[in-house]
């Protein structure tokens, strides 16, 4: 692990860590997978990278999120996160969110929204429901517009 990274306030380090978790998406586009790409950091330092493999991998749910949230607890060596946020370049499905909830992660920060399957308030909001005995804290929507523009391009380049 490298040092900690200081930041004047939240924003700017909420902005610098998704740019982290958009070069883990941009390696995913370059291996042909679905552009979503995630960080796990705790203490200023990223515990976990990783990015979609689920071409490559043959198994739909090696998601970004889910990636990132074994190599973190493998690293950690604990299963739960508390004092760790989770960056990822597309807002959780179901099946990411689920885990995040199980991990307890702390905070989970996401970039572009997807109404077709997020569950942090698209469609649904799972990491926020009542009824869980964990909801970690949430941002939405930062660094949306790259985020967004890298899996738009990704889908064009496969349509055309």
């Amino acid at each position: 692990m490298t040092a900690p990274v200081i930041f004047a306030n939240r924003a700017e380090e909420d902005a610098w860590w998704m740019g982290q978790a958009l070069k883990e998406a941009e390696r995913a586009a370059a291996a042909r997978e679905v552009p979503v790409g995630a960080v796990v950091v705790q203490s200023g330092t990223i515990v976990a990278r990783g990015a979609n493999a689920m071409v490559t991998g043959r198994d739909a749910t090696q998601h970004a999120e889910l990636r990132v949230l074994r190599a973190a607890a493998y690293a950690l060596r604990e299963s739960r996160l508390p004092g760790a946020t989770l960056y990822v370049t597309l807002e959780p499905c179901a099946m990411c969110a689920g885990a995040i909830v199980l991990a307890r992660v702390g905070r989970v920060v996401f970039g572009a929204w997807d109404d077709k399957a997020g569950m942090a308030g698209s469609v649904s909001d799972l990491l926020r429901h009542p009824k869980l005995n964990h909801r970690p804290e949430v941002q939405g929507g930062v660094r949306a517009e790259e985020c967004g523009a890298l899996l738009q391009r990704f889908f064009a380049e496969r349509r055309g």
